[in-house]
């Protein structure tokens, strides 16, 4: 196999992985997963809002969980850790899925994008973005945008710290699909001025004896003007005299 073709079925595997932990532990609120190869087998974290739902009675569910993914995803040696997400609304799954049961509800896709926008800024990000396509208003599909505050959309910013989540669900005009894009507020971006107010503690100490050695050079510098200006004056009395 190709280094490109090996690439690929791993991305797979991670999104059907990942779609399988979305509709199996909706109940328990999951915000994603991350998968890492070790050397002992496979390390899987798994995000959501209440970790006893993953974890399960005896640790029942996390055991079929493991089960699961060795035998259906072919996964070497699963060892499965939860997390439990400590903000909510900074995470695009859990967004993205309060949207979606907004919407079968039956709540107005308006309503439930703006609602949605403002419990992430008020939470500290520092953009997001909700797209809600579908058969909104007409028979003809199209998409409604709500966003909010600073969001980049390119570079190493955009890769290494921006959330995304794509949820889908199904109504009566057809399926409507959610897609959210939350900037967290953690995110350093290189481009952003910042104006230091307070010296560090290092600068301070050398800024402190620099003054202290400039204060002890002063007098000997006054000593040593006095003296030159009393050789001077004795010359000038003896060309006088001369």
């Amino acid at each position: 196999m190709s280094v490109v073709k090996h690439f690929i079925t791993e991305s797979i595997k991670k999104t059907e992985i990942d779609e399988f932990l979305q509709k199996k532990l909706e109940r328990a609120g999951y915000g994603g997963v991350t998968i890492s190869k070790t050397p002992l087998g496979t390390h899987i974290v798994v995000y959501a809002m209440r970790p006893g739902l993953v974890i399960g009675r005896g640790g029942e569910t996390i055991r079929e969980l493991a089960s699961i993914l060795e035998e259906k995803f072919k996964v070497s040696n699963p060892q499965i850790s939860v997390s439990e997400i400590e903000i909510p609304e900074l995470n695009a799954y859990v967004v993205a899925s309060r949207v979606a049961s907004a919407l079968q509800r039956g709540v107005h896709f308006r309503r439930a994008g703006f609602w949605s926008l403002n419990q992430v800024m008020e939470a500290g990000a520092l953009g997001a973005e909700i797209v809600i396509s579908g058969k909104l208003r007409t028979e003809r599909a199209r998409y409604e945008k709500f966003k909010a505050g600073y969001l980049v959309k390119c570079g190493e910013p955009s890769i290494k710290y921006m959330q995304r989540a794509e949820v889908h669900v199904q109504l009566k005009p057809g399926i409507f699909g959610v897609r959210v894009k939350i900037m967290p507020p953690d995110a350093i971006f290189p481009d952003k001025i910042k104006i230091v107010e307070n010296l560090p503690p290092e600068s301070e100490a050398k800024e402190a004896e620099a003054t202290v050695a400039k204060t002890e050079q002063e007098p000997l510098a006054k000593e040593e003007n006095a003296e030159e200006a009393g050789a001077s004056g004795k010359e000038e009395e003896r060309e006088g005299t001369a």
